[in-house]
């Protein structure tokens, strides 16, 4: 009779002895489940992707700070990204690849419609949640109004981008002009520093991009205020969002919006949320009131009480 044999009949699969022996293991498998890693650890990070509207080297350098400053305000750790176009965000987002974007505004629209995004912040930019967009064209071109515009080459930033494409064609339908057909030819330059670049460099006749888009370019090209102009803006425009994926935990969502909004208020933050997108501010949409909050207090009025 073999060993093995033996072992079988002194401790068959069925007896009561084998049975005990397996109740430690059953025990241990219960107090340690095989459970998904919890998000916002290391091993887990909450990912956070931003729109190319800039420098994409700029937003992802200034990305990583961001989200260093977030874990440390937050406790949760965080990866962060630069999409190669506005709609890979949106698309990210949808396919629950990103948690967190900070989409422009036509950008959080379409991802509203389409996957049921939640909006957490709002930019401020110059104490304002909303800025325009602007028609720009080389100050030498001899173009003055938008009918100069007809059969020149014009670029826009991306497909998906609010100032930098869906206004300005609005605004040029608003004047009587077909934009598909206004222009000898239109290119979308993928970011609103390249429509000015592309300006500078004479590689088009004119283009639009959001107001102060001159601006970002001006440390590395101190001359682009008075080589390219502007010859119109357009209505105002909802500044763009700090946006959370469907289904990501209330718990997260809080954190992160408390967070950003603390780290919107030092200088340290302020100054990063500056140089990204040009941010002065983050303001959830109960955050619009308060100014009349400030107006009551320094009337001295008791809220709680007015309202009974």
């Amino acid at each position: 009779m073999s060993s093995r044999r033996g072992c079988d009949l002194i401790f068959p699969p069925n007896s009561s002895f084998f049975r005990f022996l397996l109740i430690p293991i059953f025990l241990l498998t219960l107090l340690h489940p095989t459970e998904a890693v919890e998000l916002g650890t290391p091993e887990k990070p909450i990912r956070m992707m931003f729109v190319p509207s800039g420098d994409a080297q700029v937003i992802l350098e200034g990305g990583q700070e961001i989200a260093q400053m977030l874990k440390k305000a937050t406790g949760l750790y965080f990866s962060t990204s630069v999409a190669t176009s506005y709609a890979a965000v949106i698309e990210a987002m949808g396919a629950e690849k990103v948690d967190i974007g900070w989409l422009a505004t036509f950008s959080y629209v379409l991802a509203r419609d389409k996957y049921d995004v939640e909006l957490l912040l709002i930019v401020v930019r110059f104490g304002k949640p909303f800025y325009r967009g602007q028609i720009m064209v080389r100050a030498d071109s001899g173009i003055n109004t938008l009918a100069d515009l007809q059969g020149k080459t014009f670029a826009y930033v991306d497909p998906a981008s609010t100032s930098g494409h869906l206004y300005p064609k609005a605004l040029l339908l608003s004047h009587g002009y077909d934009p598909d057909k206004f222009f000898a030819q239109t290119v979308f330059a993928g970011s609103h520093n390249a429509v000015v670049l592309a300006l500078l460099k004479g590689e088009v006749d004119a283009g639009a991009a959001y107001e102060g888009s001159r601006l970002a370019v001006a440390k590395s090209h101190p001359d682009v205020l008075k080589k390219v102009r502007v010859i119109a803006y357009t209505q105002d425009i909802p500044n763009d969002t700090v946006t959370a994926r469907k289904g990501l935990p209330i718990a997260i969502k809080n954190k992160i919006s408390e967070g950003l909004k603390y780290i919107a208020k030092t200088p340290e933050g302020a100054k990063v949320l500056k140089r990204v997108y040009g941010i002065s501010g983050l303001v959830d949409l109960d955050g619009f009131f308060d100014p009349v909050r400030e107006a009551s207090r320094l009337l001295g009025l008791d809220l709680k009480t007015l309202g009974r």
